[in-house]
């Protein structure tokens, strides 16, 4: 029986044990996976013993991307950009680190909820870490232009910066947000966490699609979006579905069916 596991502080809330066992059901292989609580100071030793024990992968939430990367002897073009690995595949000595989170976002939107995003106008909320980690995937789609809006508006020009080789970015204040539709806007701030929304130009969501990267809450972004005339008002958990099939072709090779698993999730 091949071990996967997940990694992070808090992680009693993860539901990647239930994802990834209906995955493997479907597609007939007998794996364990575990959601294992590293300590806050010590995450390289909780997975080099988890790796002594003979496991083929992990995924790594938060608050230890950023270590997973360092720990990463290999990376992939969408971890280097990220700046922050979420899944690992052990291959002897190698530990190849991948950032999923970026192509889970995309294959949501495209896949599940058939929106192209090919010459569209995207705002993305928050320079972050979250941020980061989904721009070269959205990019790779050839939007007609991303925006990223922040708080400081010089993480978001810098932001923007880093990425202008990949696609046309711009980077900006909150409080430049014009008061003029785009196709899509979505949420990579911790404003859901904290339970409030920013206060941004209203009508630059009329008839947009929004989406917000967080789920299992309907969020002040999601309300503010429906009270703005949002055309589709969507959560992360359709991404965080897609983000871990990716990690599992990754591990295994083996492509499950998403849509069947976001179902069941959703009840």
């Amino acid at each position: 029986m091949n071990r996967y596991g997940v990694f992070g502080n808090p992680i009693e809330h993860s539901l990647s044990p239930i994802i990834h066992t209906q995955f493997a059901k479907q597609a007939g292989l007998n794996i364990q996976y575990d959601k294992i609580l590293a300590p806050i100071d010590d995450f390289a030793l909780s997975t080099q013993s988890f790796i002594n024990q003979g496991a083929k992968g992990f995924n790594i939430t938060v608050p230890f991307k950023i270590e997973a990367f360092n720990l990463a002897t290999e990376l992939t073009l969408n971890a280097q950009t990220a700046g922050a690995v979420n899944t690992i595949k052990i291959d002897g000595d190698k530990l190849i680190g991948e950032n999923t989170d970026g192509i889970g976002l995309v294959n949501d939107l495209i896949k599940n909820l058939g929106i192209n995003l090919n010459n569209k106008t995207i705002l993305i909320l928050g320079a972050g870490g979250a941020t980061r980690g989904i721009l070269l995937p959205i990019l790779k789609q050839s939007p007609k232009r991303l925006m990223i809006a922040n708080r400081t508006a010089s993480k978001a020009t810098q932001l923007a910066k880093d990425f202008e080789d990949h696609g046309k970015t711009c980077g900006f204040g909150l409080d430049k947000i014009k008061d003029t539709p785009v196709d899509v806007i979505i949420n990579a701030t911790s404003a859901s966490l904290d339970g409030q929304m920013p206060t941004i130009a209203n009508g630059v969501a009329n008839d947009a699609i929004c989406y917000d990267l967080m789920y299992g809450t309907q969020t002040p972004f999601m309300d503010w979006a429906k009270a703005n005339n949002a055309k589709m008002v969507v959560d992360g958990l359709g991404m965080l579905v897609e983000q871990a099939a990716t990690a599992f072709e990754f591990w295994t090779g083996k492509q499950p069916n998403t849509q069947e698993v976001i179902k069941n999730l959703r009840g």
